[in-house]
């Protein structure tokens, strides 16, 4: 699978009303524990950000190809795995996050959901919701295409970019050359 290393797309950035970057969003507001009983992905983006004040609407506004942006501890609270899966149901091509929660980190790079990390890009006027953004997951260099201005995220490590390649971590680990031993013999600590 040749998933592409430079995504262009619109930009939605989480902020208050006074302009500043939303943190902490805990998977409860990305996706109500209300909805856990939709098993079908497709289904689950209408309730995206559905339980986060003044975002209730974003599933009418986002368009297949934007990209995500938010501040600190994106994610942070339970392992609910559809708040990583109604992003891709809406067709979210990248999430540029301060920070994570790290189950949700984990989760979304198990998933293949491309995810970056930029420090402060909330708290700086160069993106705006609505900007058109080019971003380069090799080198982390965030191009943004409406008002020329160059940010540097994190770029993806190796293995990130191998399961996002892949799909997800399940064909990941099915397409390796040479499989993961998992050692049984379990030695005693010694004092």
């Amino acid at each position: 699978m040749n998933k592409p290393v430079k995504i262009k797309g619109r930009a939605w950035v989480l902020k208050t009303d006074d302009g500043k970057g939303l943190n902490d969003i805990d998977t409860d507001q990305i996706y109500h524990n209300s909805h856990l009983a939709v098993t079908d992905i497709n289904l689950m983006g209408q309730y995206a950000l559905g339980n986060l004040k003044g975002w209730e609407n974003f599933p009418t506004l986002v368009q297949k190809g934007d990209i995500l942006i938010a501040g600190e501890n994106f994610g942070a609270g339970s392992s609910r795995q559809q708040a990583v899966d109604c992003f891709t149901a809406l067709g979210i091509t990248l999430l540029i996050c301060e920070s994570y929660g790290a189950i949700y980190k984990r989760n979304a790079i198990n998933s293949g959901l491309p995810i970056l990390t930029c420090s402060g890009i909330t708290d700086k006027n160069s993106v705006k919701s609505g900007d058109i953004l080019e971003v380069d997951l090799d080198t982390g260099q965030i191009i943004n295409k409406t008002n020329n201005k160059e940010i540097l995220a994190l770029n993806f490590s190796s293995v990130q970019m191998d399961i996002y390649q892949s799909g997800n971590l399940f064909v990941y680990g099915q397409n390796l050359k040479t499989p993961l031993k998992v050692s049984t013999n379990i030695g005693r600590a010694s004092i």
